[in-house]
């Protein structure tokens, strides 16, 4: 065993966490050495109590360290340690990195100038709607998004982000072979097949309390910013923007009705410091230096409407189908001849490149000037 397996390792051993590990490497120097080392001699570690010592010395009859490195190669994922070259840098300079991150997909170097966009699972059509211009907006300008995957918000990000061909990172708080929540099965795998899916917990945990606060300091982390979209006080999108006010990331928030309890967090936000943000280049400005205005398209508030992109043979004929009358998606379906999966997803994608309007009641309409 090397020293990035015995990482892998460590990782999957209960009450071993990335500052506990900063403490057993500083003393023993390898990673290696602190499997191996007594229960006295980790005892004398910083931070190390009986119930640790005794869950490192006795690792062998907890974790099946074969079977695990088994299952990602039968699952296609790969196992990055802070040893191996593609582990992401950003994470690095954080004070309590993930021992591992099991990829699904791949990293890239520009991931390295991703932007997180977090909110509420309780979520209005306003947030929604937003959330996705907001991701269409940054990955059509060439941002990574990075999100948590879960229901509401989260998903929202992520699937503006697909639908302008962008990348998206779904940091997820269970182990990278299950799908939380359970309907966002085919959204992860397209995630997958041009971002990643990431997560540090070992094959088979599932999510709990602790789990969802420990994905948030990763998706703060990893990336430039993070963007609020829509929280309520206490939503757990809060505990990300903490945590990139700790990592010393810049913190952007969407402000909404002032008597709609989803928008206290991000006006709680706003009064404490954070960004206001309406569009993409309220973000891309802080960071000019990365993204500067002439190596970018024109941002929404120099047009006046996101980049009208070419449209697929689909997206033209579900926009042949729109009419000024609004019209349920179920119609459109039976005018197009479409799959409804296929008619959804190009919905998505017109209503972000500014073709189709989507009414309350999932009601569509075609733009004016379409």
């Amino acid at each position: 065993m090397d020293n990035r397996e015995a990482l892998i390792a460590l990782n999957m051993i209960e009450h071993v966490g990335p500052v506990r590990l900063r403490h057993l490497l500083q003393h023993f120097g390898e990673p290696n050495a602190i499997l191996s080392a007594t229960e006295h001699e980790l005892r004398r570690v910083h931070g190390v109590g009986e119930e640790t010592a005794q869950a490192i010395c006795g690792w062998e009859s907890t974790v099946d360290l074969p079977a695990e490195l088994s299952r990602a190669r039968e699952y296609g994922c790969a196992i990055l340690t802070s040893l191996d070259r593609d582990y992401p840098a950003s994470l690095r300079e954080i004070y309590d990195p993930p021992v591992a991150l099991y990829v699904l997909g791949g990293l890239d170097p520009r991931d390295q100038q991703g932007i997180a966009l977090v909110g509420s699972r309780q979520n209005t059509p306003y947030g929604m709607e937003t959330a996705r211009r907001l991701a269409y907006q940054l990955a059509y300008m060439g941002v990574t998004v990075v999100s948590g995957g879960a229901r509401g918000i989260d998903t929202a990000a992520h699937q503006g982000a697909l639908a302008a061909k962008g990348r998206t990172l779904a940091v997820l708080g269970t182990g990278i072979n299950l799908v939380f929540p359970t309907e966002n099965v085919q959204l992860f795998q397209r995630i997958a097949a041009s971002g990643a899916v990431l997560t540090q917990f070992p094959f088979n945990r599932t999510a709990d309390k602790q789990s969802f606060p420990i994905r948030n300091r990763i998706v703060a982390g990893m990336t430039l910013g993070t963007v609020v979209v829509e929280a309520n006080l206490q939503s757990g999108a809060l505990i990300t923007a903490n945590f990139a006010t700790e990592y010393g990331r810049q913190v952007f928030a969407v402000p909404g009705r002032v008597d709609s309890p989803r928008s206290k967090g991000c006006h709680e936000l706003i009064k404490k410091g954070a960004k206001l943000c309406e569009s993409a280049e309220d973000v891309l400005s802080e960071f000019e230096y990365l993204f500067p205005p002439t190596n970018r398209p024109p941002a929404p508030n120099e047009t006046g409407q996101l980049p009208l992109l070419e449209l697929t043979d689909n997206e033209r004929r579900v926009v042949e189908a729109l009419t000024a009358v609004e019209q349920p998606m179920d119609a459109i379906i039976r005018s197009t001849g479409l799959p409804a999966g296929v008619v959804s997803a190009c919905l998505l994608s017109l209503e972000m490149k500014q073709a189709a309007r989507q009414l309350p009641g999932r009601l569509f309409v075609r733009r004016a000037d379409t």
